[in-house]
């Protein structure tokens, strides 16, 4: 094999920056605590003292920081964003994360020498699309939204020279990253310039006499779940509904999550140089599970490609910490 793909992994805060380091990640990726942040959660992300903290961890083991800026700014914001990546650079993050053609612009006419990778906000999903912005910012790796599949990976990656990045493990979003509008229809709150789908202020729990759980986005009933019912994450794509026949389902998405693991090999074949694990938002625990999990996988099949099999072990202990109870491919192997 040639050069070892790279696991990417999430962190919400330093511990858990150091628990995805200590699990066989090997890099990072982090935010701000502000809208330039696509994981804008009320209590997480980073100061500046705690990014120079894990930056100086991370270095110290050979490992990479990288930081996302990706959200959409308007008109009379865009100096925040600016500012975010002046901070970034000024800090010496391995590689930004962007989005927004402003933004961009400016990074890379301000810092012509920094590393740039382009968001799976930026929705980029076919070999000219990621060329043009190779062309025009010189980005060197693009992390595919979750919508594509593992032949159309194999020829983005023949028509094109940027590194290509895929999410291996984690939640997901049935919409092309960075153009759901479903939370910010409930809540009036954009996903895509305040860095937040479901804010935590508009989600509301509450349960009944009988136990049952009820959860709400900004008074919008979007589950009621019984007693041991795994809960889903609270996003409208998530939600649980009356449907026109009389049922109740989940007509967008039931409860459940990507892992890749039994598909490792065609990935990393079709030409995947990194593989990011998604969650800024959870916990140390699940990022310190699922990192080791996929770490495991990726160095057993580099260790001996012909003989790869999956463990059983790495799906039970990766569905205990998933929202719901089953485990999917997604749109890998078609849609």
């Amino acid at each position: 094999m040639g050069k070892k793909a790279e696991l990417v992994a999430p962190a919400g805060n330093l511990a858990s920056l150091k628990a995805a380091a200590e699990n066989g990640a090997d890099s990072v990726y982090v935010g701000f605590r502000d809208q330039t942040n696509a994981r804008n959660f009320e209590g997480l992300n980073f100061s500046d003292q705690d990014i120079e903290e894990g930056l100086r961890y991370l270095h110290q083991r050979g490992k990479g920081l990288y930081l996302a800026i990706n959200t959409f700014p308007q008109k009379e914001d865009f100096p925040r964003w600016q500012k975010a990546v002046d901070r970034a650079v000024s800090f010496g993050v391995d590689a930004i994360i962007l989005a927004d053609l402003g933004v961009l612009s400016y990074a890379r006419t301000r810092y012509p020498q920094q590393e740039i990778h382009l968001s799976v906000q930026a929705s980029s999903s076919n070999h000219e699309s990621i060329n043009f912005y190779k062309k025009h910012f010189n980005i060197k790796r693009v992390i595919l939204p979750r919508v594509v599949t593992l032949d159309e990976i194999r020829y983005i990656h023949q028509n094109t020279d940027v590194e290509l990045e895929v999410f291996a493990i984690g939640g997901l979003c049935i919409n092309i990253e960075g153009r759901c509008f479903l939370s910010s229809f409930v809540t009036g709150a954009s996903t895509n310039t305040e860095g937040a789908c479901s804010p935590s202020r508009f989600v509301e729990f509450s349960t009944d006499e009988g136990g049952n759980l009820s959860i709400r986005l900004n008074g919008v009933l979007l589950n009621r779940l019984s007693q041991g019912e795994a809960s889903p994450y609270p996003t409208c794509c998530k939600g649980r509904y009356l449907m026109p026949d009389g049922t109740i389902s989940y007509p967008m998405e039931e409860p459940s999550s990507l892992n890749v693991v039994e598909l490792l090999p065609g990935l990393l074949e079709a030409g995947v140089c990194a593989f990011k694990i998604e969650g800024r938002q959870r916990t140390r625990a699940y990022i310190k599970e699922v990192t080791r999990i996929i770490s495991e996988a990726i160095r057993e099949y580099e260790a001996n490609p012909n003989s790869y099999r999956v463990k059983e072990e790495w799906l039970n202990r990766a569905i205990r910490t998933f929202e719901g109870t089953t485990q999917t491919l997604a749109c890998y192997m078609e849609k």
